[in-house]
């Protein structure tokens, strides 16, 4: 029994995998062809060199498959079960004393390895879209060294302007830092230097400048000082050469750091909640899109391959649909953004618990 049931699962599960390797190249290839047809023209009339286009497109690749791995699992398991149904291949196995929860098991298996694929991948697409926006003309490259005129915005909600910054000598000159304050337990402050000096022991030292402290709309502190050291500002000179990072470049991490952030300013963050939350439920998408999908591979047997691709679109749509509404809700705050994240989930897998259950064993 045991040898018949592990040929059976590597059976189900090549059929499985195949599907979802075409799937899961062909999507993102063919979506990778249109962006880049609608875009070649501006890239050309930049002098790019196709080389160095085609690379861009390779990393910007990335995202699109982060974005089509849950699509993949769902085509791959609706389609699987679905031949095996039209072949009759489900009823001889059931005829053998193997249940359909049973046979489908390894696709299940299969969608929690490519949940942590998707995890993956989609912590990489952050850099791959700021390389591909670097190749592409979208985002400058710094190699030089040094910065004229500049604003950086730095964690804990700081803000540098800088007038002139020397990375070879570890300098600056004119140095303002503002955060914003929302009251008397967290003021705000306005900061000035007329130089900086970084060494790699003790970091940046200001000097001749002025700090002002409000507490109030009508309470303010100015303490001068010849010489001063911030404990927060760590960032080296060559990281004062880099552009900030916007919210969707960063990482799982470092977006839950900038969250915290924005909250301790004072500042609306339940957008970023909601992305962040969605970087761990989009992941978690592929194993509820199985449960509900391998149902529906049994319940048209005479359908062929246009009513699996039609129910697998069809799902697709709508599960995109409630990630955009119950992400608008959860950024207005209709909803705490970790329940608005999830909410997809919970419905699909609700859903396809129930489908599940009364499937035919």
């Amino acid at each position: 029994m045991r040898p018949r049931l592990r040929l059976l699962d590597s059976y189900v599960s090549a059929m499985w995998l195949q599907i979802w390797a075409v799937s899961t190249i062909g999507l993102p290839l063919f979506t990778i062809l249109i962006l880049m047809t609608d875009n070649i023209d501006k890239h050309l009339a930049r002098n790019i060199p196709l080389q160095r286009i085609a690379l861009a497109y390779v990393f910007k690749s990335v995202e699109q498959v982060f974005q089509v791995i849950p699509a993949a699992v769902l085509f791959a398991t609706v389609f699987t079960v679905g031949a095996l149904s039209r072949h009759s291949e489900l009823t001889a196995a059931k005829a053998s004393g193997t249940s359909f929860r049973r046979l489908v098991t390894p696709l299940l298996l299969l969608s929690v390895l490519a949940a942590g694929l998707t995890y993956v991948v989609g912590e990489l697409v952050p850099a791959a879209n700021q390389r591909y926006a670097e190749l592409v003309g979208d985002r400058e490259i710094r190699r030089q060294s040094g910065r004229y005129n500049f604003v950086y915005r730095a964690d804990g909600g700081r803000i540098y302007a800088i007038r002139q910054l020397a990375t070879v000598q570890g300098t600056m000159q004119d140095v303002q830092i503002e955060r914003e304050g929302t009251g008397p337990d967290n003021p705000g402050w306005f900061l000035t230097a007329a130089r900086a000096q970084w060494t790699d022991s003790t970091g940046w030292k200001l000097s001749d400048g002025a700090l002002r402290v409000f507490y109030g709309p009508e309470h303010e502190v100015t303490i001068a000082f010849r010489e001063a050291r911030h404990r927060a500002m760590t960032e080296r000179p060559a990281d004062l050469l880099t552009e900030p990072k916007a919210p969707d470049e960063m990482s799982f991490q470092e977006l839950g750091h900038y969250v915290e952030t924005l909250e301790r300013s004072g500042s609306d963050a339940n957008k970023l909640k909601v992305n962040r939350a969605l970087k761990i439920a989009i992941p978690v998408t592929c194993i509820v899109i199985a449960i509900f999908g391998a149902p529906l591979g049994i319940t048209n047997t005479r359908g062929g391959a246009a009513y699996g691709v039609a129910v697998s679109l069809a799902t697709a749509i709508v599960f995109l649909v409630m990630v955009q509404v119950s992400r608008a809700v959860g950024t207005s705050g209709a909803l705490p953004p970790l329940v608005a994240a999830w909410v997809p989930n919970v419905g699909f897998g609700l859903a396809g618990l129930v489908l599940f259950a009364r499937a035919r064993t």
